[in-house]
This record gives structure tokens, C-alpha cells and sequence, in this order.
């Protein structure tokens, strides 16, 4: 073979492998981080667009069973909170589950793309008090004290399966079975085995027990 050819067929490959060679490394430093801030169980699995914000001196804070896959963001807040997901549940690409109380998630559960869980307002309520806030946070970052901030715990329980873009909030429990349709807005609890949708969901339907 000529030697230009060589260094043409070299070119090309340094071309092609070289930014997946970076890619690959990044995907694996991300993943080696995020595996620090959490209990991963056996078989479990963060992919490559997930991201975990928790505090490493506690990783017991975020605990996810046995062969669950998720592609979310999972981010506990510093003045408190837990996420804990069980065995064989899946949490979609752009979700969000952020926790200021506690946030449980069962076995077998689905959960879509775009779907926000939120057991906080993540902000106080009234005005000048979340301005001020907001000032602090900049300077110093999220707090470290719940304050005025509420929250309450979300449960989603074994078998659920929640639609596409919607949105579980603080002090929900979603029964074992229910599906969530797409885009809905959950703030009451959801009975088993029960169909919800809208904003704000509510009942459209009965799934049968055989």
C-alpha cells in the first residue's frame, strides 16, 4: 500500500475514533461520580445522561435497587431529603426527581421521559422572603436549612406507570397498578389500579383485576 494511503486510512481513523474515544471517557468519569453519591444495587444501572446531585459523605441518601435503569436527574437538596427507587423500575431521559423530605419509588415501576417528581416547592412562599433567598443562593448556593420551604413525601408505589411530561407533586401517594397519562398534573393521591389524567388529573378510568 502507498505510503500516503496509509497516512490517509490513519487520518480517517483518528477522525472517527478519536471524538468517541473522548466521548466514552467523559460518559465513564460522569458515571464514576455519580455512582459515588448514591447506593447502586446489583445490576442497576446510570447511563450516560444521568446526573446524581447529593452529598458524597452520605450516599445513603439516594438508594436504588436491583436492575432499575435510569436516565434522569436525580438531585437531593442539602437541608435535607431521600430518594429511594426499587428493583426493575425505569426513570426516563430529561426526569427529574428532586427531594426535600423523602421520595419513594417501588418495584416495577415505569416512569416516561420528562416526567418531574417534586416533594418541595423549592422556594418559600412569600415574595420578599424568596427574593432574598435567591440573592443567598447565588452567592453561596442551595441552603442548607429548609426554612420556610414545604415539602412532603411523594410514594410510588409497585407497578405504576407514569405518562410522558407529567408532573407528581409534594404529599402524593400514587396506589399500586395506576398509570398516569401523559402531561397530567398530579396533586391528590391516586387509588390503585386507577387511570388518571389531566391538569389536574383526575379519574378517567378502572383497570381490571383478573
Amino acid at each position: 500500500m502507498p505510503n500516503f494511503m496509509r497516512k490517509l486510512i490513519s487520518k480517517l481513523f483518528w477522525w472517527a475514533v478519536t471524538p468517541m474515544a473522548i466521548e466514552n471517557a467523559i460518559d465513564g468519569r460522569r458515571n464514576h461520580e455519580n455512582v459515588g453519591k448514591a447506593i447502586l444495587g446489583k445490576g442497576s444501572k446510570f447511563y450516560p445522561e444521568t446526573r446524581v446531585v447529593s452529598r458524597k459523605e452520605d450516599r445513603s441518601r439516594i438508594v436504588i435497587g436491583e436492575n432499575s435503569h435510569l436516565r434522569c436527574n436525580l438531585f437531593v437538596f442539602p437541608f435535607g431529603g431521600q430518594i429511594q427507587i426499587g428493583d426493575y423500575s425505569f426513570v426516563g431521559d430529561g426526569s427529574r426527581i428532586w427531594s426535600g423530605d423523602k421520595i419513594i419509588i417501588g418495584n416495577h415501576v415505569m416512569i416516561a421521559h420528562n416526567v418531574d417528581v417534586m416533594d418541595t416547592n423549592s422556594h418559600e412562599i412569600d415574595h420578599l422572603e424568596r427574593a432574598e433567598s435567591f440573592k443567598q443562593l447565588l452567592k453561596t448556593g442551595h441552603p442548607r436549612t429548609q426554612g420556610s420551604i414545604k415539602c412532603a413525601p411523594v410514594v410510588i408505589e409497585d407497578y405504576v406507570w407514569i405518562g410522558f411530561g407529567s408532573a407528581i407533586l409534594k404529599g402524593v401517594t400514587i396506589g399500586k397498578g395506576a398509570i398516569v397519562g401523559a402531561h397530567s398534573v398530579v396533586t391528590e393521591n391516586v387509588e390503585p389500579f386507577t387511570i388518571v389524567t389531566g391538569n389536574p388529573a383526575k379519574v378517567s378510568g378502572r383497570i381490571k383485576q383478573e
